[in-house]
């Protein structure tokens, strides 16, 4: 169970970090840990596919980076939302909902 559901986390990554940094600007830890809590703990992602997805999405420039201090006294990249990556988060939920209405479909039918 626990690789089908990182499996589904992995295909909906990008989405949830975009929407996670809607808000405010975070470092990677904390993202996985906001994650995890707004997930009631349902929802882990590991660093080995945290980080890559972090520097793909800045790639793409969905994100921008920048170093500062954590609450932990520690220098840290902080990720924020670029208006690209706004634009993106609203395609990727037109997506995802389309996507989830087609599931619920067949999950219902008679």
């Amino acid at each position: 169970m626990a690789n089908a559901r990182s499996d589904r986390i992995q295909g909906t990554l990008d989405l949830l970090i975009l929407r996670i940094l809607e808000g405010e600007s975070l470092h990677g830890w904390a993202i996985a840990q906001r994650l995890q809590s707004l997930s009631r703990e349902v929802l882990q992602v590991g660093q080995g596919s945290l980080y890559p997805a972090l520097h793909r999405l800045a790639d793409e420039e969905w994100i921008a980076a920048e170093w500062g201090i954590s609450e932990a006294g520690r220098r840290a990249r902080f990720y924020r939302l670029t208006a690209t990556g706004r634009r993106q988060l609203e395609r990727e939920r037109d997506s995802w909902d389309t996507f989830t209405t087609a599931v619920e479909r067949v999950l219902r039918m008679a």
